[in-house]
């Protein structure tokens, strides 16, 4: 393979920054959703596996407020992984941060889907199990091709 087939074949792929960009606006989502429940939201019966209906018991918040600020950090990484950046990411740290977000969204699917909540089982399962294969496209997709130098 010559030089250039190689360069063309990991060159940016046009379709990773719009992967990464609707990758974190799902993210943000779920997001929304444990800031939500950390305030107290009634929504207990759509998380944790359905155990908690109405709001979610003080110590169980606290979880989902760090879960909120996780799920957070994992949407910056992910658009910098798009070469979308909003904030500052080594790149080592986007492409190793998707692949343990592949893992995550990987369980979480499988978790959803397990649960014995309708809302997880058939909502949040089949959300989680998109997220997870638009996180291994954007975890394949290659290293980031860098702009030539301006002269």
């Amino acid at each position: 393979m010559t030089t250039e087939a190689t360069a063309r074949r990991t060159k940016d792929r046009p379709d990773r920054p719009r992967v990464a960009i609707v990758l974190a606006i799902g993210l943000l989502i779920v997001v929304a959703f444990q800031a939500a429940l950390t305030l107290g939201a009634p929504f207990g019966v759509a998380a944790m596996g359905g155990t908690n209906p109405g709001s979610l018991p003080g110590a169980v918040r606290l979880v989902t407020g760090l879960a909120a600020l996780v799920w957070f950090l994992a949407a910056l990484v992910v658009l910098a992984r798009g070469g979308r950046a909003l904030v500052p990411v080594p790149p080592a740290v986007a492409r190793v941060g998707t692949w343990v977000l592949v893992g995550l969204l990987g369980l979480g699917a499988l978790m959803n889907f397990a649960s014995s909540s309708p809302w997880e089982r058939f909502g949040w399962g089949p959300f989680t199990l998109i997220m997870f294969g638009l996180c291994l496209a954007l975890a394949k997709s290659g290293p980031l091709a860098h702009p030539a130098p301006r002269q």
